[in-house]
């Protein structure tokens, strides 16, 4: 099978099965996507959906985060993973959004990566989810579900797992692609025990030929 032909049935059959695709995170307006994505790094979509509404309810944008001490942000996420880290981070990214940003986050993507707690995934969920700009956020799901169907080739990074992608899945794809891979990886291609004989794309996925 060459890759071409491993892209185009993934694509097929997602497109049929998953059309609308989109993040599990609650939100209402790009800070509060900035804010969840951060606090979701190594922590489930469910937990930060729990933690996020009371968190909002009293810090609801950039200013009045930017105000708040790290120790009352911490109280209000004390429930995710690594909060001490979190808190900082929130608190710092706030803090310059308001000095150098006016509030408001940037859309570009090396840009948003300047602020506190942002990295290329995050800057990468931002781009497709609010600004409506193709890339692809590379996260463990969508590490681990490229690799094992064959979307990828001795990708060693993060990065190169992305340049691969980005490459091969056409531009108007590019986000719902994205939330395919992660959501696959989430309920079907799991990590400790994937779920192949249930899973629809197996005809075109590299792992399940070996296993074969």
């Amino acid at each position: 099978m060459t890759i071409k032909d491993r892209y185009r049935g993934v694509i097929e059959w997602f497109s049929e099965h998953m059309p609308d695709a989109a993040t599990e995170l609650d939100f209402n307006n790009p800070f509060e996507l900035l804010v969840a994505v951060i606090l979701s790094a190594q922590c489930t979509d469910k937990r930060v959906n729990i933690v996020t509404p009371p968190l909002f309810d009293v810090l609801p944008d950039a200013a009045t985060m930017a105000n708040a001490s790290v120790d009352e942000i911490f109280e209000l996420i004390k429930s995710v993973t690594f909060p001490n880290n979190k808190a900082k981070h929130l608190s710092k990214m706030a803090k310059l959004l308001v000095s150098d940003y006016g509030g408001d986050i940037p859309k570009d993507i090396d840009e948003m990566q300047k602020l506190p707690g942002v990295g290329r995934k995050t800057a990468n969920v931002m781009a497709v989810v609010v600004f409506d700009i193709p890339a692809m956020p590379v996260d463990t799901h969508v590490l681990r579900v490229s690799d094992r169907i064959g979307l990828v080739k001795n990708a060693k990074t993060p990065l190169e797992t992305e340049k691969q992608l980005v490459k091969n899945f056409p531009k108007e794809l590019l986000a719902l692609a994205h939330h395919w891979l992660i959501l696959h990886g989430r309920y079907v291609c799991k990590a400790r025990k994937p779920e192949c004989e249930t899973c629809g794309i197996s005809a075109f996925c590299a792992f399940y030929k070996k296993k074969k």
